[in-house]
């Protein structure tokens, strides 16, 4: 059985104003173009083929509202930093991201997906800044693991610990190997667990 057997599509936004309906509770998934974010989202639930992946980064140009089960969403937001986009498109992600976490009062967490064989960049760190201003958690999924050794794996994660410090929880994770699939999953649902917290501006 899928671990959310009702979770559905809901729309997407192409402008802020396009949002879902600001109620209940969501967990925003961010991440850098083709740092495996869609495949991360589709395999924490279940479903294969809930967020559109491709080989060619930067498909995910919206922000994509997901339902979970009813009051509880997840948010697939633009993925960020791949040069070859148009700078017009990359303004405009950078738009739609930081209204919405201007904007968002049903936000309760932010899980930034980063390919563990690449550091944590400027966009990552700005991405948590955004959240903690909101007063949300921060969960690193340290994706593609698979790729690594233990011995890598074991020195990425302890690199990020003292990069992040307390700014943001970190784990090693596989989309293919689904090596930290249910650590993650445990994560994401202590977000979803906890209370709104409204931020006026």
């Amino acid at each position: 059985m899928a671990a959310y057997p009702n979770v559905r599509f809901l729309k997407s936004a192409q402008e802020p104003v396009h949002f879902h309906e600001d109620l209940g509770v969501e967990v925003a998934f961010a991440g850098r173009s083709n740092s495996g974010k869609s495949s991360a989202l589709n395999v924490m639930t279940g479903r294969k083929d809930l967020a559109r992946t491709s080989k060619t980064p930067g498909r995910t140009q919206l922000v994509n509202f997901f339902e979970l089960d009813e009051g509880r969403r997840l948010v697939d937001l633009p993925g960020y930093g791949f040069a070859k986009v148009p700078p017009a498109m990359q303004q405009h992600w950078r738009h739609l991201i930081g209204a919405y976490f201007k904007q968002r009062q049903s936000l309760v967490g932010l899980l930034i997906i980063v390919d563990s064989r690449r550091s944590l960049g400027p966009t990552d760190l700005q991405m948590i800044d955004y959240a903690t201003s909101r007063g949300c958690p921060v969960h690193i999924l340290l994706s593609k693991c698979d790729k690594l050794s233990r011995n890598e794996s074991t020195k990425v994660l302890r690199e990020a610990r003292v990069t992040l410090g307390d700014s943001a929880t970190v784990q090693l994770f596989s989309s293919i190997s689904k090596e930290g699939v249910d650590e993650a999953r445990k994560a994401m649902e202590l977000m979803l667990a906890g209370p709104a917290d409204p931020v006026s501006g």
